[in-house]
């Protein structure tokens, strides 16, 4: 085993049976067949059998099955294995065993080591082996919780409020604005230990000064405000904040405190905004639905799938999965017949396939495996994925296989599941351990473990 070549397919699910595939040959009841494909380099398989081991109390065993995955110096095998040791009640040992790949594991590595001695009563130590890394947005935001467990909020704030103050122009434009700060998130991380000191005035100030405010679909100002019952700041941040992020953040309390009428209200204010319907159109078709209005929420839904800008199959898709969730599926079809005679009655492939579960829902499965064999890129590899599905759920597994044989190593983790239930597992396995793409690639991490600990 190489640890480039276990990282690579562990990060890209190539060339190696996924987790759900692993999970699938146990449920199958090849649990032996796990087992020995752990003992030929398949990760998941390892990780998996390894945790098997340990809920049996086979602890020794458990290890065993990982070492030699631990022994390439892949820090991810490590990581496991100081895992398993610490849910089994062993943390000084898993602390003591993952201390070496801190150092040389990169900053996936210390960041994980971190928390795990933060977790155990040793955040001032976790601290202390952060603290060089502030720079990097990653380990600073782990510094930041970790001084609260080591009751060092003001070193953590001092850290911060010096990375920000050595903060410069992002180009040499005089007029530009923007900063180059490391970490990026120094201003929100700041805020954070502001507001755990009770200085919410002086984080509310902070993220007021961020460029990114919206990171994952929340803003931190606006959780913030509703947070600290400040309502009146937070409408007014909703009214200005452009993203629909501090809208949606107001809607959620105001619906948790009963006003259904207000939070509606919100979400149809901002959907007046330019691209406004589109940023919040499905979470108030959702909150519609949540209070039972459901012939609103189509209609928004609807509306936003026949506009201009959510014409594309992503709102038809939206639109025609919520027909279907409320037991509407013709009305979702006759929608789909009405979408392709205004097209001039030409649907490619990607519209056509949203007609297919409707179609099962209605009880004509056959139907719709007919009319996606007859449809002229039904014989794409595209396709094939959507029609062995009916095919498969129609009993017709074999003919599902022979399909997707025919576009080898285009779907092998679906053609793979269909072999398993076939009671082919030979032939799933090597399905999946001849996927292309699983060359070795270098890493940063694929330097072994040092048996020095980190400074």
């Amino acid at each position: 085993m190489d640890a480039a070549d276990l990282d690579y397919r562990a990060r890209t699910l190539s060339g190696c049976i996924p987790p759900s595939l692993v999970t699938r040959l146990l449920e199958l009841g090849h649990e032996r067949e796990v087992e020995f494909q752990a003992g030929r380099g398949e990760w998941f398989c390892a990780l998996e059998w390894a945790r098997l081991l340990g809920e049996r109390q086979r602890y020794r065993q458990a290890l065993d099955v990982l070492d030699p995955y631990v022994a390439t110096g892949w820090w991810s095998a490590a990581r496991a294995r100081a895992e398993l040791l610490e849910s089994w009640g062993r943390a000084q040992e898993a602390i003591e065993l993952f201390r070496p790949c801190a150092r040389t594991g990169g900053r996936l590595a210390l960041h994980f080591f971190a928390r795990l001695l933060a977790r155990h009563g040793r955040a001032e130590e976790a601290f202390a082996l952060l603290r060089p890394g502030v720079e990097d947005w990653f380990l600073a935001e782990a510094l930041v919780d970790v001084a609260a467990t080591a009751d060092l909020d003001e070193e953590a704030a001092a850290l911060l409020e010096a990375r920000i103050a050595a903060a410069v122009p992002a180009c040499d434009d005089p007029d530009c604005s923007r900063l180059r700060l490391e970490p990026s998130n120094a201003f929100d991380l700041l805020a954070a230990v502001r507001e755990r000191q009770g200085r919410v005035e002086e984080a509310i100030a902070l993220l007021a000064r961020r460029e990114v405010t919206s990171v994952n679909g929340r803003d931190a100002l606006a959780d913030l405000l509703a947070r600290h019952g400040r309502i009146g700041e937070l409408r007014a941040y909703a009214d200005s904040e452009q993203h629909g992020h501090a809208a949606q953040r107001l809607a959620e309390v105001l619906e948790e405190r009963g006003d259904e009428e207000g939070a509606t209200a919100v979400y149809r204010a901002f959907a007046e905004k330019p691209h406004g319907a589109e940023r919040v159109g499905h979470l108030l078709s959702r909150l519609l639905v949540r209070r039972g209005r459901i012939d609103e929420a189509i209609a928004e839904v609807r509306a936003l799938a026949d506009s201009p800008d959510g014409a594309d199959d992503c709102g038809v898709d939206a639109l025609c999965t919520l027909y279907a969730e409320h037991g509407r599926a013709r009305e979702a079809l006759a929608y789909l017949d009405a979408r392709r005679e205004r097209r001039g009655g030409e649907e490619d492939w990607d519209s056509f396939r949203v007609r297919l579960p409707l179609m099962v829902d209605c009880g004509l499965r056959d139907e719709a495996i007919e009319q996606a064999r007859a449809h002229p890129e039904g014989d794409t590899w595209y396709a094939a994925w959507s029609l062995s599905q009916l095919l498969a759920e129609a009993g017709r597994s074999e003919e599902a296989v022979a399909l997707l044989e025919r576009h080898p190593g285009s779907h092998p983790t679906v053609l793979a599941h269909h072999l398993l239930d076939l009671g082919r597992v030979e032939d799933a396995v090597r399905v999946l351990r001849a996927r292309p793409g699983a060359a070795s690639v270098p890493v940063a991490w694929d330097v072994p473990c040092s048996d020095e600990p980190p400074s």
